[in-house]
């Protein structure tokens, strides 16, 4: 498979001098074309830094970040969805997609098609004419998602973007995102601090210790991508055992003292 993303002996460090903070590093990972990368660990360790990284909004103190083999540049080559859906509450749910489109340059015929696809794809269908704040949160990140579907990038950067959900609603989510990666073809990086989380979405799993954030663990997953209902994909022994596995990590991890 063909690297989507590499990275290889990144270290970040905030401020200077006295004040300098490591964040993160030295750490060195490759993400393959297809696959699902989910970051876990806990507050502080780096996960969102090195996501920033990935999407070329921050600079490595030491090390390369590249994207296909190039390096990243805000907006190009990959998608971004935060965890605030960060929509324009004057236009439409279908006039925010609409926006992403021409971003894209989308000739207009063609995007009057595509609006409605998008929104099918994350179930949305029947709220285009609605405002954005005329729905609920949930909603709100759906049309995040959607919007970051719209654009050519084959990469798709996540930032907690279920932690502001209710339970129920970030349940719904995760299913529909795991079904729209998997059927889409586009390479995920996903950031959360979720055990079950990580284990539902990922193909792969990557631990990060407490900062600066280095990997403690670098699991694939194994879990079938489609044809599985969740709950009976939640109910297999080796869902369980991965869920161990990846939580003793997050653990230790979170216990481990650097020099």
């Amino acid at each position: 498979m063909t690297a989507a993303v590499d990275v290889r002996d990144v270290e970040h460090v905030y401020g200077t001098g006295r004040g300098a903070v490591t964040a993160l590093g030295p750490i060195s990972l490759t993400v393959e074309a297809g696959s699902f990368l989910v970051l876990v660990g806990a507050s502080g360790c780096g996960k969102s830094t090195l996501l920033r990284l990935i999407a070329g909004f921050e600079r490595p103190t030491a090390g390369t970040v590249r994207i296909g083999g190039r390096e990243p540049v805000p907006g190009r080559g990959a998608a971004v969805v935060f965890q605030q859906p960060r929509l324009f509450p004057w236009k439409t749910v279908g006039g925010n997609v609409d926006l992403a489109l021409r971003y894209a340059r989308v000739p207009r015929p063609e995007r009057a098609r595509r609006i409605p696809e998008l929104l099918e794809r994350v179930g949305l269908h029947d709220v285009a004419e609605r405002r954005t704040w005329q729905i609920s949160g949930g909603q709100q990140q759906r049309v995040a998602i959607a919007r970051a579907l719209a654009g050519e990038e084959g990469l798709l950067l996540l930032d907690e973007p279920f932690a502001a959900l209710d339970a129920l609603t970030r349940e719904r989510l995760q299913e529909d995102l795991r079904h729209v990666i998997a059927t889409s073809g586009r390479t995920c990086v996903f950031v959360t601090h979720s055990v079950d989380e990580a284990v539902f979405l990922g193909s792969r799993v990557v631990v990060l210790t407490r900062r600066p954030g280095r990997i403690a663990l670098d699991l694939d997953v194994g879990l079938p991508r489609t044809g599985v209902e969740p709950d009976r994909l939640r109910a297999l022994p080796e869902y369980a055992a991965l869920r161990a596995t990846v939580g003793q990590a997050v653990r230790s991890a979170a216990e481990d003292i650097s020099d």
